[in-house]
């Protein structure tokens, strides 16, 4: 998903850069948009089960110390998520500030 945003945002950073915006860009982005932002969404909720689960594992860990592997693998991988969870809403409020240049170039 990463790649795919990255290249998306590139592609229309050129279309942008070299006036060639139309109207059915402009519908096709807006449904990029939708899509990007389900996926931003799906990964919020992954993203806060995970910080739930981390949370229960370390309160676990405290009766049973043997739950700590546990929890830190569970913590590795919300740092991971959340770190890919930035990525994607950074991504998304980038296109809507393309969405506007876009406007105004119509």
């Amino acid at each position: 998903m990463r790649k795919y945003l990255h290249d998306y945002i590139e592609k229309i950073d050129s279309k942008i850069n070299g006036k060639e915006v139309t109207k059915e860009l402009i519908e096709i982005h807006l449904r990029k948009i939708k899509f990007f932002q389900h996926e931003r969404l799906v990964h919020l909720f992954v993203t806060l089960f995970y910080a739930l689960f981390v949370l229960f594992f370390l309160v676990v860990s405290m009766f049973n110390p043997l739950f700590l592997i546990v929890f830190y693998i569970l913590l590795i991988f919300l740092i991971f998520y959340v770190r890919h969870y930035f990525f994607l809403e950074n991504g998304v409020q980038y296109l809507y500030k393309q969405y506007d240049m876009m406007l105004k170039l119509i």
